[in-house]
């Protein structure tokens, strides 16, 4: 019997990290063909997009399609840097967000990754956004993306999926994911090759990866690790 996604066609946004790595094996288990975009933007962590390809060539198998990469340094440091583009202090900001959030930048993201797609024939787009444990960016609430898909299916006259495999999953359940989907081997990969820091950070490897262990993302990835793995001893 076969479904409607069977003939989709897939669009991962895959940065090099945990959460676009375990996005991207959830889409080769599903669709015929996955093709993958990435952006490079200045950001301070630029040492994700060199865990890109090796991630890609791990994970390979036929379904795996193109990579596309896009240059948006000029287009997001014009519209002012932050934590994540600058060597600024990390710090939480007035407004309660933490100075790391890049105003517009998954918005920047989908809209690019949409105008791939639509060139390329392709439905489904795919992203790890989620608003169970985050930062509190809002650009990666359901809110958000449920708006982007409208607003994409209107202005390109497409009828484009987003889909966020991640949304209501926590980090714990983010590394359940990825043994449900490869088992021991993937989450091996996850922890030694995705990149999440940062501060860009690859000289300390601990138990959950690479990174200071002290920013936002290296909190998450690391408390998610130790819940997962006291889930897992427990069960």
């Amino acid at each position: 019997m076969t479904t409607d996604t069977d003939n989709d066609r897939a669009l991962v946004l895959f940065s090099g990290g945990q959460d676009s790595t375990t996005c991207l094996a959830w889409a080769l288990a599903r669709y015929p063909h996955v093709e993958t975009i990435g952006f490079a933007y200045g950001q301070r962590h630029a040492v994700e997009l060199a865990c890109r390809e090796p991630i890609r060539a791990q994970l390979a198998t036929p379904a795996l399609g193109p990579d596309h990469m896009v240059d948006l340094t000029t287009t997001l440091d014009a519209l002012g840097q932050t934590a994540l583009t600058s060597r600024t202090e990390i710090a939480m900001t007035a407004g309660g967000l933490p100075n790391t959030f890049v105003p517009g930048r998954n918005l920047l993201f989908l809209t690019c990754a949409a105008a791939i797609a639509y060139r390329r024939g392709l439905r489904r787009i795919i992203a790890g956004m989620c608003e169970t444990d985050y930062s509190g960016y809002p650009d990666c609430r359901d809110d958000t993306i449920k708006a982007m898909q409208l607003a994409l299916n209107l202005g390109m006259q497409r009828r484009f999926v987003l889909e966020t495999p991640l949304m209501w999953r926590d980090k714990a359940a983010t590394w359940e994911l990825a043994r449900t989907l490869g088992g021991a081997a993937l989450v091996e990969l996850i922890r030694t090759e995705t990149h999440s820091c940062y501060k860009g950070d690859r000289s300390h490897l601990h138990d959950w990866g690479y990174g200071c262990a002290a920013c936002p993302a290296c909190e998450l990835r690391a408390s998610g690790w130790y819940r997962w793995r006291e889930a897992a001893g427990s069960a």
